[in-house]
Parts: structure tokens; sequence; C-alpha cells
């Protein structure tokens, strides 16, 4: 699995990073906490708010239905009792989906929408870590493909993807729970164990070495775990400032 990712892209923001997987691009900016309004105030814990933008045209039905499950899971990790009566915003927007091979050039935009669900979630969690909001655990997602003869693929093109029997959408915490499964399609127990062992594999576990660059953008090799990945990504971010404090002194 081939990501890319960088920390801090965006000046003005609290918090913000970039990732790509997979063909599609997603920028991602925190503000927060800040003051919310009071008619949408919680008395105990904060209100976590999610805006998905598409690359193109504006927001509907399909991304208020990705809101609703992002903010589900944000909320989940997020230790939202820490600020109470104050609103963290998280806003999302998709700047580059898959280029179609010839082979695909007179599809439409395939109808799931889970293939997007995973680089927002996952670009999500960056920002959140990039603007200091404390969470409970990290969490990595992956996009696991299963064609009509019962094969995975954790990697699907849109042309695999239109045609897959079934899709599914895992994230799991750094402990190794099961937060989020979202799935299309026809499948038996025996499949959805196999996904899941897969999808545990693809997000947890690491077969290969992360290295950082300067700018605090890193790609990762097809056999790196997405955790391993996002590891790497942030620490290279707090060496990076270790190295200008230390100037400083």
């Amino acid at each position: 699995m081939v990501s890319e990712g960088t920390l801090l892209p965006l000046q003005r923001a609290d918090g913000s990073a970039s990732y790509s997987w997979n063909g599609y691009s997603v920028l991602a900016a925190v503000n927060g906490p800040v003051d919310v309004q009071r008619r949408d105030e919680l008395p105990e814990e904060s209100a976590v708010d999610v805006i998905v933008r598409p690359a193109a045209g504006i927001g509907g039905v399909r991304e208020r239905h990705l809101e609703t499950i992002i903010q589900r899971t944000l909320r989940h990790i997020i230790l939202v009792a820490s600020h109470p009566r104050k609103l963290i915003q998280i806003t999302l927007q998709v700047t580059g989906t898959p280029e179609h091979d010839s082979k695909s050039e007179n599809l439409t935009q395939a109808s799931s929408n889970l293939q997007i669900l995973p680089p927002l979630l996952q670009a999500s969690v960056l920002a959140l870590l990039s603007a200091s909001i404390p969470l409970t655990v990290l969490i990595t997602s992956v996009l696991v493909a299963v064609d009509i003869d019962g094969n995975l693929n954790h990697n699907p093109s849109p042309v695999e993807i239109s045609s897959a029997a079934s899709l599914h959408v895992l994230a799991f915490s750094s402990h190794g729970r099961l937060l989020v499964a979202e799935s299309e399609g026809l499948f038996d127990m025996d499949t959805w164990e196999r996904v899941t062992e897969e999808g545990s594999r693809q997000c947890r576990d690491s077969a290969g070495s992360m290295h950082g660059k300067d700018d605090m953008s890193i790609d990762s090799g097809s056999d790196v775990a997405v955790e391993s990945f996002v590891r790497a990504l942030v620490g290279d971010q707090v060496a990076t400032s270790r190295q200008w404090k230390e100037a400083l002194r």
C-alpha cells in the first residue's frame, strides 16, 4: 500500500495534514478548541464538527453520509471531556481522485462511498495530531475489496472496485480493536474473517522501515503498514521541532 503524507501544510489552521492513498488526495484542517454557539454547546464535553468538501461541485448526500461516519469515529477517540463547551472543527477537502486507465475511460464514478473513506479518516487523524488535540488511541484505516472469486485486494483500482463482489472499510485502534466496519455487497462469515485479518495486517503489521524528510513529508512503500507510516510521519515532525528548539538555545 503506497501512502503519502505531509503535516502542517496550512499556516493559518491550528493543525493540518495532507494524505494521499490509492489515487485519492485529501487536505485536512483542524481548528479548535474554539468557542461554540450556545445552541450547540455541550456542558461536559466538546462538540466535534466534520465538513467534507468534494473535489468538484458542492457536497450532497454522499458527503453528509461520510461526515456522519467520520464524526462518530472521531468522537470515539478524541478526549472530548478535556474541553467542555468548546468546538473542534475538522474540514476535509478532497483535492484529487484516481485517474481512470484506458480500460475504464468510459466508466462513470463508482456508486460506492467507501473507497474515499480511508484517506478521509487518515487525514483527519493526522490533522488532529498536528493540532495537539488529545486522543485516546491512534486509528488507521484500510479498504479491502473482494472479487467474485473470493480474492482479497487492499489496493483496488476503480475498475476492480466497480466489479468487486463486496467492499469493506476497516479501522483499527493502536490496541488492535476494530472501531469502524463499513461494508457493501454480498459476503459470508468466512470472507468477513479473512477480510478482518487482512485489514488488521495492513493497518498494524510492518515489514519495512520508514525514512522522514525535512519538509515533514513521507512516502510509504507497499510493505509498510498504515500505523507504521503514521507513527513515522509524526515522529519526523517531533524530530524537526526539536531541531528548531535546539537551534534557538
